[in-house]
């Protein structure tokens, strides 16, 4: 025998994104860091100022490519996936819970037309770099490696500064490669 339920209230509460991030989360500790407002600067060269649609913010497409190469996501597709259910990366990208986020399509369109050709992407990444070896965030005390913990061997008085630059160059060829395939899984050319 079914029993009738008296309806249930609705309860609504008042939420902020920021209360969903965890206080201890690894894009908290980057956000509190890195001032990320360089970046206008570098990209103003590759924007119009009085023509077109109003550009997606620079800093928001950086930071999903950011994200995108912090966290392991090699499609640009599935990181707009990523970013329209991840609380912690829509803080981070300054969007609210109910803010669209960038199609995917934002990001392909600017890496293969606006800054193609370009050192921009290798420029920011190293910003980015730079500012949290300065904050510390970045050290050669200790070495993770596919996620194998390993004793650096490092003399503190003997040093030398070597540019590294190949990884964010793989990291685009590989969104790139993802982004072919997508398109010939949908019967479009590569």
């Amino acid at each position: 025998m079914l029993k009738e339920r008296a309806p249930q209230q609705m309860k609504f509460e008042w939420v902020c994104i920021d209360q969903l991030v965890p206080e201890d989360h690894l894009l908290r500790k980057i956000e509190k860091y890195i001032d990320f407002s360089f970046i206008y600067e570098k990209t103003k060269p590759y924007y119009c100022q009085d023509n077109g649609r109003p550009p997606v913010n620079p800093v928001i497409l950086f930071k999903m490519i950011f994200i995108g190469y912090l966290y392991g996501i090699r499609s640009e597709r599935q990181l707009e996936k990523e970013i329209q259910a991840n609380n912690a990366y829509r803080w981070f990208l300054g969007l609210g819970l109910t803010d669209p986020v960038p199609d995917h399509t934002t990001i392909s369109v600017n890496r293969h037309s606006r800054f193609k050709g370009t050192t921009i992407f290798q420029e920011i990444f190293d910003e980015i770099v730079e500012q949290a070896m300065r904050h510390r965030m970045v050290g050669g005390r200790v070495l993770f490696s596919d996620s194998t913990h390993l004793k650096a061997n490092a003399n503190k008085k003997k040093w030398e500064k070597q540019m590294v630059f190949p990884s964010t160059q793989a990291y685009l060829e590989q969104l790139g490669s993802a982004i072919n395939q997508d398109r010939e899984e949908h019967g479009k050319k590569p």
